[in-house]
């Protein structure tokens, strides 16, 4: 039987339960954007909503991928998110160093054109791949390749981009923010190029940086600073319309949106729902804006700074009863926390609908903090804890270098926690939790379609780096993506995604790569 058989049954076979559960998966799902490129993957955290949740079915087992295996996109250090474009044959790759344009039909992953930063030759990005690809021994020897990478404590620069339906892609890079567009739209092949750059330093207060972008339902382009957000056009012509936050906050992930265009940012202090109402950013409570506290203050060695780690999750939609923000808080062992989205329903005093505390079964005197969002399928919410039980003794104090060398040089963060919000009792209740399951910095993602959670971690035990697939409803272990030691398999703060057909899209560190499931042969041969 040829390969191409072989991969049309596979196919099949993965189309059947994604049909059967089809009715399951659009419940409590968020309307789509129509100013995206498409409904899941045009904005990183995969919808406007950031549920982190994606509609295609995913096989089971365990996979091996080759230790001698690289990426084939060779796109240069840090690359977080593989964005869909208007064609479902192509994505825009985006990395720390420039953005790709790939080819991903017919089993191919193929860059068909490459753009790098400007001032940046390939012959650096070569050198910076290199440092990751030697191995790394020491934590000295993390520390130099975290400077030359340029990483400060500040985030990681291109975090945050969306693509528009007219397949314009928006990065922000540094105090720029520059839109990417294919030289001629019917042929990649020919190239892409910059089409226009916004400088934020020329409406940003001054001290401040990007920390996310994302877009409303009406097409406008949402920057959140560190302490503020503004509104521009995507045109980059016109005002630029923002609201300001106090100078004691500070904002360190990004945001999600609503169909009315609510804007749900959080700060180190505040969770906030901010307006976009056509002609300003309106905190004002008559916009439907609003503020609230939540448990934060403390401050942990491999994360950014205190407050919440996650970017805002929104839930509920549609008919569904209970319409809440989620985040997780900032103590240092955290906890789960709902906000009503909307007015406060009749019989609440407090705009926060609820919160659990965070076990992920293991002891009490753990640090259990996370620097992910929360993955949200339904009224199901997932979490991971990014720190190690050994973090505040053994770790360097950097969250990259950390983030580059737990598990092969430091002890590996562990514990994953599912749980549910009940809309009658208004009320969360932990499904099932898992003390042994690494997450180290990548984001979790869920295939609504097989009920399937996936995280990525390292395991001392042989397996090294691991993407591990949880059933949603049990936590029994599913699907099992093995790297080995090989550093493709660090997802480096990058987003779990895959493909229509289950193949494994993989954002590694040194760049994203096509891993064929079952089986982790790196595809096409």
């Amino acid at each position: 039987m040829t390969t191409g058989c072989l991969r049309l049954i596979r196919s099949l076979a993965l189309a059947l339960p994604a049909m059967l559960s089809s009715v399951a998966a659009l419940a409590g799902n968020p309307p789509p954007n129509p100013y995206l490129a498409a409904e899941k993957y045009a904005v990183t955290h995969f919808d406007s909503a950031q549920t982190d949740a994606f509609p295609y079915a995913v096989p089971q087992g365990t996979s091996y991928v080759s230790a001698l295996a690289g990426p084939q996109v060779p796109a240069g250090p840090i690359n977080l998110m593989t964005l869909a474009t208007t064609s479902p044959n192509y994505m825009w790759g985006v990395a720390s160093t420039g953005v790709s344009y790939i080819n991903v039909a017919n089993d191919q992953f193929t860059p068909v054109a490459r753009l790098l930063l400007p001032g940046l030759s390939q012959t650096v990005v070569n050198s910076l791949l290199g440092l990751l690809t030697a191995p790394i021994t020491t934590l000295t020897q993390a520390q130099q390749i975290v400077t030359q990478l340029g990483l400060g404590g500040g985030g990681i620069s291109s975090a945050y981009s969306v693509v528009d339906n007219q397949n314009v892609l928006y990065v922000n890079y540094g105090t720029k923010i520059h839109a990417f567009a294919l030289n001629v739209p019917a042929l990649p092949v020919l190239g892409v190029h910059i089409e226009r750059t916004l400088d934020t330093s020329t409406f940003l207060p001054s001290g401040e940086s990007v920390t996310g972008l994302v877009m409303t339902y009406d097409g406008k382009l949402v920057v959140l600073g560190t302490r503020s957000v503004s509104i521009v056009d995507r045109s980059f012509t016109g005002p630029v319309h923002t609201a300001n936050f106090n100078s004691d906050e500070y904002i360190s992930n990004s945001a999600a949106v609503d169909s009315n265009n609510g804007i749900y940012v959080v700060s180190d202090k505040f969770m906030r729902k901010v307006v976009w109402t056509g002609s300003a950013v309106s905190t004002n409570p008559a916009d439907g804006a609003w503020i609230s506290p939540y448990d934060t203050g403390d401050t942990f060695p491999t994360l950014f700074g205190s407050g919440s780690g996650a970017t805002p999750t929104l839930m509920g939609f549609g008919d569904d009863p209970d319409k809440l923000v989620v985040i997780t808080d900032g103590k240092q062992r955290m906890k789960l926390v709902a906000f009503w989205r909307d007015q406060i329903p009749a019989g609440f005093t407090s705009r926060v609908a609820g919160q659990i505390q965070v076990n992920c079964n293991l002891p009490s005197a753990y640090q259990i903090q996370t620097d992910q969002s929360v993955a949200v399928d339904g009224y199901g919410a997932f979490v991971v804890n990014n720190v190690s039980a050994l973090d505040g003794s053994t770790g360097s104090g950097n969250a990259f270098v950390d983030a580059l060398v737990r598990g092969p040089l430091l002890p590996p963060p562990a514990g994953v926690e599912r749980f549910q919000w009940d809309t009658t009792t208004h009320s969360w209740s932990s499904v099932w939790a898992r003390s042994d399951i690494s997450s180290n910095t990548m984001v979790p993602g869920i295939s609504s379609a097989s009920g399937i959670v996936f995280a990525n971690g390292y395991y001392t035990d042989g397996r090294g780096w691991t993407v591990v697939g949880m059933d949603w409803n049990t936590g029994q272990t599913l699907h099992q993506t093995v790297f080995g030691n090989n550093i493709l398999g660090n997802g480096f703060y990058a987003l779990t995604q895959f493909l229509p057909d289950g193949d494994l899209l993989f954002n590694s560190v040194i760049g994203p790569v096509r891993v064929q499931e079952p089986g982790g042969v790196v595809y096409p041969f």
